[in-house]
């Protein structure tokens, strides 16, 4: 259970990241309360998964899941570059991600 909590803390972060963009610098009202409701949604559920997890594989899944899936988002949703340095970029991210779910034991 607890990497699901996990997982969905990440998508959170994703989330927040997106509609801080939206917010032009926390000018513009709902984009700003979204962020912050998914801000603090997300540090909460991954406390929650830290209950059993350890503390470096939660948040380098948590930073992973944010990092490769705002890079997804401004790619697909905002017309960000997608080069071949940026894509393996995010594949190596994932790498590790994978690397460090199959080297703990929770």
């Amino acid at each position: 259970m607890a990497w699901i909590i996990l997982v969905a803390a990440g998508v959170l972060e994703v989330v927040w990241a997106y509609f801080m963009k939206q917010s032009a610098g926390f000018t513009r009202l709902v984009p700003t309360a979204i962020t912050a409701v998914a801000m603090g949604a997300s540090i909460l559920l991954l406390s929650f998964s830290m209950r059993t997890l350890p503390l470096g594989t939660a948040y380098t899944i948590w930073t992973g899941i944010g990092a490769v899936g705002a890079f997804l988002v401004g790619i697909i949703m905002l017309g960000e570059q997608a080069s071949a340095m940026r894509i393996l970029a995010a594949v190596l991210i994932v790498a590790g991600l994978v690397l460090m779910k199959v080297s703990t034991d929770s």
